[in-house]
């Protein structure tokens, strides 16, 4: 039985030059897990909020959705509103109350259930999701996996038949990612749930789906599969953006020209290489090397506490950001590596410790953060960087602060847009992009303040994986010229291919550093699916490209 039914769906937000769904028909059996992807803004979360009555958005709509058989219009508000259940990219967006047990029941309480009833559902669904150690705490006090598992479990509380996710791994570390994913696809098995799930990380979900949904343009490119969709992709077109967002199995697969059914996870690609190449652990090519005198801000035994009686966030913290170099931070939710942004940035005080510009300790009244230098930081919640009603007056605000006449700003911002792919957005307002374009936009806007030390916070969530190849070029390209490049990452691919040094933080401060193929081949988590994949036969390889590179000089030739 199909429990939804799309029937020729398109859908214009409003003065919008071209439709966000354009003739979308699709059907959704019962107890489907289906995976959502596509480039950044090609209609995902338009078509999964246009599943969720209430987080529709408004515009002009044409076609019709059926659920189990009947319009969704038609649904009564408590069926639309229990049935089918809606976990947002952002938890913070989602949290309502201010504990995690009020958390649980509210949902329950709005629905006018019995207090016994209520009780019987919140104790049943935290004990299954592993609250009952939290259970009491405020829902501020939290970290990002936490917040977003009580999202998940408000929701399933109501006992929802479909639950619908929007990126929810966004804002994880790869082993907080990794659980979560786990979790649903225990509840799909276990409990029959059908889910429907977008996501630009298809490294966990691509291989727990039964079909996956692939959007163009506001088009069903393919729904297939997953096995059949990285072929048939392949078929459509070798040199697809897409073909870069796919699980790296299915990459080393297409790079070693393999034949046959295509691999999708880690196992199915290891068996892959083991009987296609064989071993050969040679030192890889020298990495690039930084100047380590070049020290654009240097932390010194840095301590941190938000709160004269909360624990301290960072530790002792010492590291050094240099110039010209791409540094990488990583680690899991809650470590600290937000606040050590924030330290750099000048915009938190340290107790005890230094922060120092150029490494070095300067006469004259004490200041914290970056002073005396152009810091720019890319927060989080990239909402925060607008403050105009388009994304052109945002761009011109920020070339009016630096103080350029009229032609430089609009060569400026030509130059900029081009080079990160929004032009076309220039002329909307921001709130109504997707959570990709919104990032691209707010780093066009810190990139017109021609930083000397560029701190981002998340840089590509939300943002497709063609789009990370054209900013790990912009990157590159400005660590060039000299500046300084700290991102905080929870994206271990990224890093792998970005960096020239990578670090774990861990317990408020760094315990480990080095350069990406020293720091990811000695991990077996805080690593790449290539490195986990290959490492057997090809230790140093980090990146799909690696393994391609080590398998086709190393083919096993068959008698």
């Amino acid at each position: 039985m199909d429990i939804f039914q799309i029937e020729n769906l398109s859908f214009a937000y409003p003065e919008s030059a071209r439709p966000a769904l354009d003739g979308v028909s699709l059907s959704v059996a019962a107890g489907d897990f289906v995976v959502v992807c596509g480039q950044t803004g090609c209609g995902k979360t338009t078509l999964l909020r246009m599943l969720k009555r209430e987080l529709a958005p408004h515009g002009q709509k044409s076609g019709r959705i059926l659920y189990c058989g009947r319009d969704l219009s038609a649904l009564g508000d408590r069926e639309a509103a229990c049935d089918i259940g809606f976990v947002l990219q952002n938890p913070e967006s989602q949290t309502v109350t201010d504990k995690v047990w009020h958390e649980l029941s509210f949902g329950l309480e709005s629905a006018g259930l019995p207090t016994s009833e209520i009780r019987r559902r919140v104790a049943e669904m935290a004990s299954y999701f592993g609250i009952e150690s939290w259970f009491r705490r405020d829902t501020d006090s939290l970290s990002g996996g936490q917040k977003q598992l009580l999202s998940l479990a408000s929701v399933m509380v109501m006992q929802p038949k479909v639950l619908i996710l929007d990126e929810p791994t966004s804002q994880l570390d790869p082993i907080a990612a990794s659980d979560f994913i786990a979790t649903l696809q225990k509840l799909n098995r276990e409990l029959g749930l059908t889910i429907l799930l977008s996501e630009h990380r298809l490294e966990d979900v691509f291989p727990a789906a039964d079909r996956v949904l692939m959007l163009q343009n506001g088009r069903v490119l393919l729904y297939e599969k997953p096995h059949a969709v990285a072929e048939k992709l392949r078929g459509i077109d070798a040199a697809h953006p897409m073909q870069s967002a796919l699980p790296s199995a299915c990459r080393v697969f297409a790079g070693l020209g393999g034949q046959g059914p295509c691999p999708v996870t880690v196992k199915e690609g290891r068996r892959f290489l083991s009987d296609t190449c064989v071993s050969a652990p040679a030192a890889p090519q020298p990495e690039k090397s930084v100047d380590s005198g070049r020290v654009a801000v240097r932390l010194s035994d840095v301590w941190f506490r938000y709160e004269r009686d909360l624990p301290d966030v960072l530790r002792g913290l010492s590291l050094e950001a240099r110039s010209g170099e791409i540094f990488c931070i990583l680690g899991g939710n809650g470590a600290g590596k937000t606040t050590a942004l924030g330290v750099l940035a000048g915009l938190l005080r340290p107790y005890r410790g230094h922060v120092l510009p150029g490494g070095k300790r300067r006469g004259g009244r004490k200041k914290d953060g970056c002073c005396g230098q152009r810091a720019a930081l890319l927060p989080q919640d990239v909402q925060t960087v607008f403050v105009m009603d388009t994304v052109r007056k945002d761009l011109g605000e920020a070339c009016a602060a630096m103080g350029c006449d009229r032609q430089r700003a609009e060569a400026m911002v030509a130059d900029i847009c081009e080079r990160l792919g929004v032009s076309h957005l220039l002329d909307k307002h921001p709130y109504d992009l997707s959570g990709g374009e919104q990032q691209k936009c707010a780093l066009a806007k810190l990139l017109i303040t021609e930083p000397e030390i560029l701190l981002l916070d998340e840089p590509t969530k939300g943002i497709d994986a063609f789009a990370k190849r054209s900013l790990t070029a912009l990157l590159r390209s400005l660590a060039d010229t000299g500046v300084a490049v700290v991102a905080v990452t929870h994206d271990v691919e990224f890093a792998a291919v970005v960096a020239d040094r990578c670090a774990l933080f861990f317990d408020g401060q760094l315990v480990s550093e080095g350069a990406p193929r020293d720091f990811f081949s000695g991990n077996s988590f805080y690593t790449t699916a290539a490195n986990r994949m290959a490492r057997h036969l090809y230790p140093w390889a980090v990146t799909c490209e690696d393994v391609i590179e080590c398998g086709g000089r190393n083919r096993r030739v068959k008698p």
